[in-house]
């Protein structure tokens, strides 16, 4: 008799914790869709698990995702979950709070750099105008999103898609404009290139 009151009890924190966490996300879509910018999501890479345990094996899966506003702005995050679709939402989540801005100079980068990670290494070249994005699957949805139309690209280390991405990641967080030296070094531009 007591165990079924306990059991109600319990039963009635759960519902009321779910309707406060559904009321949560509402207003959080709410203030979100005011002035945030509308932000692009590109699936890479699914990837099934498994966790060996005493009765068999624990399968989930993995999402690695490329979140960017197609101007300058990228992120790169992973999620895990039962469901595919649940991992996707957790990948989405990890990669806006991992946002990078990216150094642009028009539809291109504005000097040729290597970006390593792990045994993945990648190197990125700029590209005149009207080429394209020249660039495997993982390493085109990182620049794709981050608002980059023309460059060249070639994937030297591991083909592993989240070491390629997490490789271009690491190369475009290097990138410099002329304009962006000069203010460091407190110059002026004309000075920089002589």
């Amino acid at each position: 008799m007591e165990q079924r009151q306990n059991n109600r009890e319990n039963n009635r924190e759960r519902r009321d914790n779910r309707d406060r966490r559904d009321n949560r996300d509402r207003r959080d879509n709410r203030e979100r869709s005011s002035d945030a910018p509308e932000l692009q999501e590109r699936l890479v890479a699914v990837n099934r698990v498994a966790k060996t345990v005493k009765g068999g094996r624990n399968f989930r899966f993995t999402a690695l995702m490329v979140v960017g506003d197609g101007n300058g702005h990228v992120g790169v995050g992973s999620g895990k979950a039962a469901e595919i679709p649940e991992a996707i939402r957790k990948g989405v989540e990890a990669a806006k709070k991992n946002m990078i801005t990216v150094s642009r100079k028009g539809t291109t980068i504005p000097h040729e750099v290597k970006g390593v990670f792990g045994k993945g290494s990648v190197l990125l070249m700029p590209a005149e105008e009207g080429a394209g994005v020249i660039a495997g699957g993982s390493v085109r949805a990182v620049l794709e999103a981050a608002g980059i139309s023309d460059i060249r690209t070639k994937s030297l280390g591991s083909s592993n898609p989240a070491n390629a991405v997490k490789a271009t990641m690491e190369g475009l967080k290097t990138l410099r404009t002329v304009e962006e030296i000069a203010q460091i070094r407190g110059k002026s531009v004309e000075e920089i290139l002589g």
